[in-house]
Order: structure tokens, then C-alpha cells, then sequence
């Protein structure tokens, strides 16, 4: 009983939904805030993206008529519990507490999945349309970002380190396993096929997370918020609720799995944050410099030169660089 209390209290309290939570929602501002600041405004103030998603929480959900009410009704809350259970296993291993699983970073990969499919089948079901094109987008760009996101990822579990005379390797599934293998010869980021995965890595996460020029699944000047069209009230509410989460895990994840984690020192933390910082500002200025693209344009930049450089990244950490 005492082991179900402590998962339920990681995955529930710290680190998971009301942690996340909470970071997610100071990163959001942050990127509203500084994209204000890049187009002369003054931007929100920092309780602003709890407050929308605590006012979404108490309104009304109404149902479409010719929706299918089950799925459409629970598919909110598949995407904030897989959210919500990468974000643990993601702060889990950042934060170094031994809860995660073995082979981790296969269940990560899974379930980060989740939410973008969830969202996608919410809107096939709710019978809109709109919605139904909405789907098709989200659908085509699963299946874009995913392949160069999946290999970027393997490229650390590749990478080789000679010291001295010896080879050390990191051939791990795991999250921990792979800090503690950059604790041991450095950060993956500070080599090539390192870099490069990591930019990858970076651009599909902004596409994970719906940002221009990668947000064509919503698009509301185009199809009216496509995919979340129908969803209303606390529906829509569990969904920005669930990006609030991503917004925070996808950074840690890359911080975590090229960049060393958290250091265990006095300014460890504080060196973790500006890194995730860094990452949250790259995707504001990705999004404030880019017009959306169409999603052809996506498959083929995601499959072509994204796919391209994973693969030279892969071969990059083979040959030890």
C-alpha cells in the first residue's frame, strides 16, 4: 500500500502533473511574455496561462450532436495522463529519483505519442469537418516528426567515449543510465553527432508541441482551430492543460538526455534551468520568425533534410564523434 501512496504521490504531486504543471505554466509565460517583448508589446502577466486554463476548467462542455460521446469525452483525459506520466518519468530521471522503469526511455518515446494521437482521434470523433482535417494534419505530421525524433534519441544511446585505453559506451535504454554516462565523459551535445541529433531533436519537439510554423493542425485563420474545434469548457481546458505539461517535459527531456541532466552541486539547479530556458527561447524565436507552413511542406522538410541529418548524426556517433 505504502509503494502505490509514493507512485501515486509522484505521479500526481512531484514530479509529476501539479509539478509539471506549475513549471509548464511559468515556461508558457515566459514565451508569451519575451514574444511580446519581440513585437514592441507588453504581454501578459504571469498568472495569465493558469488563469485561461482554471476558466476553460469551469465553463460548460457541450457535446456535438453527431459526435461519438465516449470518445470524444474521455480522449481529453488520455492525453493529459500520458502527459502527465512522461513528465514524471522525464523529472524522474532529470531530478535523479530511482523510480523509472528499466528501459525508460523506450516507454517516454511511446508515450509522448499519446497526446498528439489523442487529440487527433478527439477530433475524428467529434464529427466536425473542420475537425476531421484537423485530424488529417495531426495525423500526417505524427508521422513526419516521429522518424527523425526516434533516431536523434537512439544517437545518444550510441554514443562512445575513449578514455585512456578504455572504450565506455553508453548502450543504455535509460534515462538515469544515460546522465550518469554524461557524468562520467560529458555532455552528448558537445559533440557532432551530439549537436546535431540535438537540433533535430529540438525542431520535432516544436512540432510535438504545435508551434508555428508547425501549428497547421489548428490553424484557426485557416480551418477555426481545426483539431480542437468542438472541444469546449473543461475538455479544451485538460488540453491546454496537457500542453502546459509538454511545454515543460520536452525541454527537460532534451536537457536530460544530451545535455547531462541535473548536476548534483550547489549551482546545479540553477545550470539546469538556464538550459531549459534556452531551449523555451530557441522555440519562441523559431516561432515568432516563421510563417506557418503547409503540412506537405513539413512531411517533406521532416522526411528530407530533418531524417538526412539524423541518419548522418547516427553514423556520426558509430564512428565515435
Amino acid at each position: 500500500m505504502g509503494h502505490v501512496i509514493e507512485h501515486m504521490f509522484l505521479f500526481l504531486v512531484f514530479p509529476g502533473l501539479l509539478f509539471t504543471a506549475a513549471v509548464g505554466f511559468l515556461l508558457q509565460w515566459g514565451d508569451r511574455r519575451l514574444a511580446a517583448m519581440l513585437q514592441w508589446r507588453v504581454g501578459p502577466p504571469p498568472a495569465q496561462p493558469v488563469w485561461d486554463v482554471a476558466k476553460l476548467l469551469g465553463k460548460e462542455v457541450i457535446v456535438p450532436e453527431q459526435a461519438w460521446r465516449r470518445g470524444f469525452l474521455a480522449l481529453p483525459f488520455v492525453a493529459l495522463s500520458a502527459a502527465a506520466l512522461a513528465a514524471t518519468l522525464i523529472w524522474s530521471a532529470a531530478l535523479q529519483i530511482d523510480v523509472a522503469p528499466v528501459g525508460d526511455l523506450i516507454v517516454v518515446l511511446y508515450v509522448l505519442a499519446i497526446p498528439a494521437l489523442a487529440v487527433m482521434l478527439g477530433a475524428a470523433c467529434s464529427g466536425n469537418p473542420l475537425g476531421a482535417v484537423g485530424a488529417s494534419r495531426e495525423m500526417k505530421l505524427i508521422l513526419a516528426y516521429e522518424l527523425p525524433f526516434v533516431i536523434a534519441i537512439v544517437v545518444a544511446v550510441f554514443q562512445r567515449r575513449t578514455l585512456g585505453e578504455e572504450v565506455v559506451s553508453a548502450s543504455t535504454l535509460s534515462l538515469s543510465g544515460l546522465v550518469e554516462f554524461q557524468k562520467e565523459v560529458g555532455a552528448i551535445i558537445a559533440r557532432p553527432s551530439g549537436l546535431l541529433a540535438f537540433i533535430v531533436a529540438l525542431l520535432c519537439c516544436h512540432a510535438k508541441l504545435g508551434l508555428v510554423p508547425f501549428d497547421m493542425a489548428e490553424a484557426e485563420c485557416e480551418i477555426g482551430e481545426g483539431a480542437h474545434i468542438e472541444f469546449s469548457g473543461a475538455l479544451l481546458g485538460l488540453l491546454r492543460l496537457t500542453r502546459a505539461l509538454l511545454t515543460a517535459a520536452l525541454p527537460v527531456l532534451l536537457v536530460t538526455v544530451f545535455w547531462g541532466g541535473m548536476e548534483q552541486s550547489a549551482g546545479g539547479g540553477a545550470v539546469f534551468l538556464l538550459k531549459v530556458l534556452l531551449i523555451v527561447v530557441i522555440h519562441v524565436l523559431i516561432r515568432s520568425t516563421s510563417p506557418r507552413v503547409r503540412i506537405d511542406q513539413a512531411m517533406r522538410f521532416f522526411w528530407g533534410p530533418a531524417t538526412l541529418l539524423a541518419l548522418i548524426a547516427l553514423l556520426l556517433a558509430g564512428s565515435g564523434a
